[in-house]
């Protein structure tokens, strides 16, 4: 709610920067190699694009709600930079919002995620040089870590920066997610029978638990 006299918006130098810098760390530490790993970083890529052409390049969203906006918060400026972070105008949140709660708690889940893609991958990459199942490190934890990091990440871009398209695409990139995981697992479900099945009795797919399993069975190939 600032009315700082800089442009806000139209900033497609700041556009292409920051959408590479978060596709390229998203690379390094995915490292995409099937044509499944492809489909998975090319639709977060569009999020990511998508999302930095609104918050600095056309607020689209803004666009579309200013004039409610403008009828429920009079002394807005909807065309502000701060206005774009709908969350802390929807709860009233008072104060330059990249010190609030939420965007704190968004650079949280931003970085965390990242460190567990970088953290799975790593595990991944040595167990499919040995042939052998990733059951170490946050493969011990969750079944999908590599997915799970990417859902993080967009969670943590939705809370700083919610917009309408955004938004909508979301459920559609978890659910995509989910399917993908779905298919690798049929996949080494058919490769290794009932030794994919006790990691899987043991080991959730998407909500990690506290306390990692011990394998007891030989390992196998892992999933993302």
């Amino acid at each position: 709610m600032t009315h700082d006299d800089s442009p806000a918006y139209g900033l497609w130098f700041l556009v292409v920067m920051n959408s590479l810098v978060f596709i390229i760390f998203a690379f390094s530490f995915s490292k995409p190699q099937s044509p499944r790993d492809w489909r998975s970083f090319g639709a977060f890529s569009a999020f990511i694009v998508a999302l930095f052409t609104e918050m600095y390049g056309f607020p689209l969203t803004i666009y579309l709600l200013s004039g409610w906006l403008q009828s429920r918060y009079p002394g807005l400026d909807a065309m502000s930079h701060d206005a774009g972070h709908l969350w802390s105008t929807l709860f009233g949140l008072h104060g330059n919002p990249h010190f609030g709660v939420l965007h704190i708690a968004s650079n949280v889940l931003i970085f965390g995620g990242f460190i567990l893609l970088s953290a799975a991958w790593n595990v991944l990459y040595q167990a499919q040089r040995k042939h052998s199942l990733a059951t170490t490190g946050a493969y011990a934890y969750v079944r999908h870590p590599q997915y799970v990091g990417f859902i993080v990440i967009l969670l943590g871009f939705l809370l700083q920066w919610p917009t309408l398209l955004t938004l909508l695409m979301f459920p559609f990139l978890v659910w995509m997610y989910v399917r993908l995981a779905r298919q690798e697992e049929a996949q080494t479900r058919q490769e290794f029978g009932t030794t994919y099945d006790a990691y899987v009795s043991a080991t959730p797919g998407w909500i990690p638990r506290i306390a990692k399993h011990t394998p007891t069975d030989p390992p196998m190939t892992g999933t993302s």
